[in-house]
């Protein structure tokens, strides 16, 4: 069961810097969305995560690589060398670089900076050495400098490639003696033009290219990842920002050198060089008359009033309230950020800045009378949606909660569940069954601290689920999780006559996964993430849910499954949230009973299968399934010849990590 990798980790743990990190992922994101998540990662998931077999890059950003050092010589580096040598990708940027190299020299006879040593990847055989050109100063813009590079176009050969162009440089080294190690499979991709501090042996090498195994890395030691706009043009820094005027100059063949270089670790670049989008206004709206005139009163306590305007000021977002008739164009430049803009009919910025966008407003439009019409959310048809939620729900009658019958929806949002979730004064506040769905999240959320952007053709939506206390022995709320993805499973197949036999599985405890047309191989098409809050009498729960429903990238959609008709994203909403309605109102009275056990048993993957226990010193185990009364899966022991042994092992995904598909559990320290 093989699955196309779709990761590309960034590295975001100790030593690293926070801006080296912001512009790395911002420009792997615009390169490389939609065809590849851009992840940040810790250390300890490096060491402890089977994170290899769905990563297509790993990245290792600026900073300072003794920290990458600390926490990751011995066995972090072990599984990244193998990662490398089995085939897997390896980008360096700057410490990222030094640490991938056989030696790094780093202003030798300098007391107070230096950093001499021999280091374990050794992608590069030789020394990278430091500074390439002086002024260096930690946590500094003082060293920056805007350097030209000569690009060797002979082991470029993919893409638009620049013959020179000027890359951002604040610390970097040089590959010492690289052409040297051209037998070892050594290229230089770039090099500097420039007079160097340090002895660069035989050229002036400041990009490489090394061939590892069945793998490869690039390394770079200035930082063409940089994007001028993200940089500081009004720093008082003397010539910083004649440095970030000479990038922006140069900003397109920058951009294409490193697609280039993306493009030779073997990945799939998006030649448009999309932006991630900005923040759109949001709709709140309800299927009942005068529905969200009763949300407004239940939120009545947490609105404050400025100069007459009415915001709610919670925890992680600003909301700004407004009705379909007050709102203007002109009224929203107050909830962008102090920075040059070109206004659009957004409420963030459209000049390809990377924005932290917890900090802009979020403007929400009430919606007292009627759904918005079509030519406010053109991507979403909200009579369509509530037409098909009150038919479905008309057929089900035994719906508790009436989940999505009050929505708040974007066309480009955070995150549907950041907004619910991480909002704790609205969250209380919400009804059972409140619904948060967009056309395309920038920062959405996935198991641990998974960001990226969902690209518009996913269905992504979060409901807010009130569990009470007293429900928690006859049903325990860790099922929602099984509930969820039965919704969505069992949504998919009653969709309507036809649709029954599409090839979608479940693949515990938390992802759905179909056949793809094409390889027939399992591949991912949706998730889901329950995150919740214990409040008094009952838990608040947000079920986030994302699912490839029109979009062919990054792996493949539903409606690449050959469906009778293909799906629209508002039936499908409408039907899955009906669904899960029911299966939760039946499991408020039964728990997770054996009709639920064996519908869910009937759709996952892995009934018998065998894998290691990696935690147990590699004992072999066959799935049995999970138990009712906490959602645990059942492992019993396999012995000679794979007789079971007796004994039952019960595992929480919570605590151990799961890759199945290589047969392998291994228990998180």
């Amino acid at each position: 069961m093989a699955s196309r990798k779709l990761n590309v980790l960034v590295y975001s743990g100790n030593g690293c810097t926070v801006e080296a990190v912001r512009h790395c992922v911002y420009s792997l994101r615009r390169l490389l969305s939609p065809n590849y998540a851009v992840i940040s990662v810790e250390g300890k998931a490096i060491i402890e995560e089977p994170w290899s077999a769905t990563c297509a890059l790993l990245v290792f950003p600026g900073g300072a690589d003794l920290g990458y050092c600390r926490t990751l010589n011995g066995e972090g580096n072990r599984k990244i060398s193998q990662y490398v040598e089995r085939g897997g990708s390896y980008l360096g940027f700057c410490a990222g670089a030094y640490y991938a190299s056989g030696r790094c020299e780093f202003e030798a006879g300098n007391k107070q900076l230096e950093v001499v040593g021999e280091r374990e990847l050794a992608f590069y055989p030789g020394t990278c050495r430091g500074l390439a050109f002086p002024g260096f100063i930690y946590h500094s813009e003082a060293g920056a400098k805007a350097v030209e590079l000569k690009v060797n176009k002979t082991s470029l050969t993919k893409g638009s490639v620049p013959d020179v162009f000027r890359s951002y440089y604040n610390g970097g080294g040089v590959f010492v003696d690289a052409p040297k190690y051209k037998d070892k499979g050594v290229e230089v991709l770039a090099s500097y033009t420039e007079e160097l501090k340090v002895d660069a042996g035989e050229g002036t090498a400041a990009v490489v290219y090394c061939k590892v195994g069945e793998g490869a890395a690039v390394l770079t030691c200035p930082h063409p990842e940089f994007a001028a706009v993200n940089l500081d043009r009004e720093s008082e820094l003397p010539g910083y920002s004649k440095v970030v005027e000479a990038l922006a100059k140069d900003d397109k063949p920058r951009t294409d050198f490193l697609m280039a270089c993306l493009m030779k670790l073997g990945l799939e670049v998006n030649q448009e060089n999309t932006a991630v989008p900005s923040l759109s206004r949001l709709h709140l709206s309800s299927m009942r008359p005068g529905g969200t005139s009763k949300i407004m009163e239940t939120l009545r306590e947490i609105i404050s009033v400025e100069d007459g305007e009415e915001y709610i000021k919670d925890e992680n977002d600003t909301f700004h309230l407004e009705k379909p008739s007050t709102w203007s164009l002109g009224s929203m430049a107050d909830a962008l950020p102090d920075t040059k803009r070109e206004m659009t009919d957004k409420s963030d910025v459209a000049d390809d800045r990377d924005v932290d966008y917890n900090t802009v407003v979020k403007r929400l439009i009430i919606h007292e009378k009627e759904p918005p019409p079509g030519k406010e959310t053109p991507y979403f048809n909200h009579h369509a949606f509530f037409a098909n939620l009150g038919h479905y729900f008309s057929q089900t009658q035994t719906a508790k909660d009436d989940f999505g019958k009050n929505i708040m929806y974007g066309e480009v949002v955070t995150s549907t569940n950041t907004m619910l979730e991480k909002n704790t004064e609205l969250l209380r506040r919400l009804p059972a069954g409140f619904t948060a769905t967009a056309t395309v999240q920038v920062a959405g959320r996935g198991r641990g601290s998974n960001v990226w952007v969902s690209p518009a053709g996913s269905l992504m939506f979060s409901t807010v689920v009130r569990h009470p206390v007293s429900l928690t022995t006859q049903a325990p709320i860790v099922f929602l999780q099984y509930l969820a993805a039965l919704a969505i499973v069992e949504g998919i197949k009653t969709y309507d006559p036809g649709y029954r036999n599409l090839p979608i599985k479940l693949k515990w405890p938390n992802d759905i996964y179909a056949v793809h047309p094409s390889t027939k191989e399992l591949t991912k098409i949706g998730g889901i993430l329950v995150n919740s809050h214990y409040n008094s009498s009952e838990f608040l729960s947000v079920v986030g849910i994302g699912l490839n429903t029109t979009n062919a990238a990054p792996t493949t959609s539903l409606n690449a499954l050959n469906p009778p008709y293909p799906f629209t994203l508002e039936k499908l909403l409408a039907r899955i949230l009906t669904t899960f309605s029911a299966f939760y109102d039946k499991f408020c009275h039964t728990g997770f009973d054996k009709s639920f056990e064996e519908m869910y048993y009937k759709h996952w993957l892995h009934t018998d299968q065998i894998v290691t226990l990696e935690a147990e010193g590699g004992v072999r185990a066959r799935i049995k399934g999970i138990t009712r009364d906490w959602g645990l899966l059942l492992a019993e022991e396999l012995g000679w010849e794979d007789r079971a042994t007796g004994k039952i092992w019960t595992l929480q995904s919570d605590s151990n990590s799961f890759d199945f598909f290589k047969g392998l559990v291994k228990r998180k320290v």
